[in-house]
């Protein structure tokens, strides 16, 4: 078997493949277009949406892969350059930095008889190179959507119209009216930076007013609450009406309604108003530092009018509306039995495709939760199944998992049920082989990918106390007295 492997970035989700392909013999080759590898988590990279100040929106057991911790002393959000110094290390630990070509971007994949030949440029000559394997690992996250407003392209406000990728620096916005587009994590979190920053005024326009949850509920991270593995594995049968009705009591207690601050009303149907994340956006508004709006109905000038019929001046909008699939050195040939639009791409468990043996994609999937533990967990079902330390799925199995790929097409998936799935799919999944008093503390704290190391291929030595030690760190604690 020809064991080279092609590995279309060097961030998160090309870093952690690489680790577990070496694992199984395979001798990858990443390529990335940057100067450092860190995908979005190196801020400087063209490519990536981060802004200087940003801190993880998720806590750092999760946000985090299971060989390696952040440094002692990282607090509970890390700094965005500390994921960065955090992934970069990684790639150290297992010896990846002389695999990886910097500065080589990839600006063609197409089939190759039973391989793949991309196109790979480099201070500014192409050359190409065969593979019998290549991972798509290029990140969802790069190519900004900013929805279509009747007169937005001549909003005349000084700092412009941009998306939320683009923002960079909060002191351009110092004394100035903000007006901020969307109502996902990344929309409130600069909304909320901006009116503690000095914006002369802040406020955020979205289609539906959403159900807000805080980062943190009494000192311990949401994850330890909201997405626990008990939680997920209940999901799992509950009926819709069933996890509308847990979601809405969890978010109305540790969040409350959005409209008790003073911002609109949400549907009472949590599945309507979906749900967002942010630990000031709700206190702000209630303290009259930002303003909640409708959708833009047009802009003229400066002023934006609002399908309620108000108006506002503004001397900038952000818009954090989202982003589209962004793969254009994929062939015609590839994107037509991958099936690929702006918005989904299709593929068996978010991973292969029968069509295209021999490619793997990574991290290609609306996600609510941090991504981390997807990405590992993905990575080893990817490796297992080509080193063969798993059996390959059946291909009524991946035509069925297709299938259900084209269904859920819009759908964000919670992170703890992901995990899970693809722990399952690589066969370290702990339920059932661990002893129950281990399985009661999985059961009650975070989905971390720690807990995947306890079983299976590759477990890992000290998995277990780590497992105690976050769950006495991160999880819930007893909040009464004697």
């Amino acid at each position: 078997m020809d064991k080279k492997v092609a590995i279309i970035g060097a961030g998160p989700g090309g870093l952690v493949a690489a680790r577990y392909l070496i694992g199984q013999g395979f001798e990858p080759t990443l390529f990335e277009a940057h100067d450092k590898p860190g995908g979005q988590w190196e801020y400087t990279n063209p490519s990536s949406g981060v802004w200087p100040l940003m801190r993880t929106n998720t806590a750092r057991m999760v946000t985090r892969f299971s060989d390696l911790d952040y440094p002692e002393g990282t607090k509970i959000f890390p700094r965005n350059q500390q994921v960065g110094d955090y992934l970069r290390a990684f790639a150290t630990k297992f010896g990846l930095d002389d695999k990886i070509e910097l500065n080589t971007g990839v600006t063609g994949l197409k089939r190759d008889g039973d391989g793949y030949t991309l196109t790979i440029e480099h201070d500014g000559r192409n050359r190409t190179e065969r593979f019998a394997r290549v991972v798509v690992a290029s990140g969802a996250y790069n190519n900004p959507a900013i929805p279509q407003v009747p007169g937005l392209d001549s909003f005349s406000g000084e700092l412009g119209a941009i998306h939320a990728f683009d923002y960079k620096d909060p002191e351009l916005y110092r004394g100035k009216r903000v007006l901020v587009a969307g109502g996902n994590i990344s929309s409130l979190e600069i909304a909320q930076d901006l009116a503690m920053l000095g914006a002369k005024s802040v406020a955020t326009t979205m289609r539906r007013q959403r159900y807000v949850m805080p980062k943190l509920i009494a000192g311990t991270p949401v994850e330890s609450y909201g997405f626990t593995r008990a939680g997920a594995l209940w999901q799992e049968t509950a009926s819709s009406e069933d996890w509308a009705k847990a979601t809405k009591d969890f978010v109305l207690q540790y969040g409350g309604n959005p409209a008790w601050f003073g911002a609109p009303e949400p549907d009472a149907d949590v599945r309507i108003a979906g749900t967002t994340g942010s630990q000031n956006f709700l206190n702000l508004v209630a303290e009259d530092r930002i303003s909640c709006y409708p959708w833009p109905e047009r802009i003229e000038g400066r002023t934006v009018h609002f399908t309620d019929g108000s108006t506002a001046d503004f001397d900038g909008i952000i818009f954090g509306t989202g982003y589209h699939l962004n793969l254009p050195f994929l062939s015609k040939e590839l994107a037509e039995s991958l099936e690929l639009t702006a918005k989904s791409i299709t593929l068996a468990d978010h991973t292969f495709n029968p069509r295209t043996p021999g490619l793997a994609f990574i991290g290609l999937w609306g996600q609510i939760g941090p991504y981390l533990p997807c990405l590992e967990l993905q990575a080893r079902y990817l490796a297992y199944t080509w080193g063969g330390a798993i059996p390959a799925r059946s291909e009524a199995e991946l035509e069925d998992a297709l299938e259900a790929c084209r269904r859920s097409v819009g759908k964000d998936i919670y992170q703890h049920i992901q995990t899970i799935h693809f722990a399952r799919l690589a066969g370290c999944d702990p339920e059932g082989r661990v002893d129950s008093e281990l399985a009661h503390i999985l059961a009650e704290n975070a989905v971390t990918t720690v807990s995947f190391r306890l079983v299976g291929p590759e477990p890992l030595p000290g998995a277990e106390a780590q497992v105690r030690a976050d769950a006495k760190r991160f999880g819930r604690k007893d909040l009464h007295t004697n």
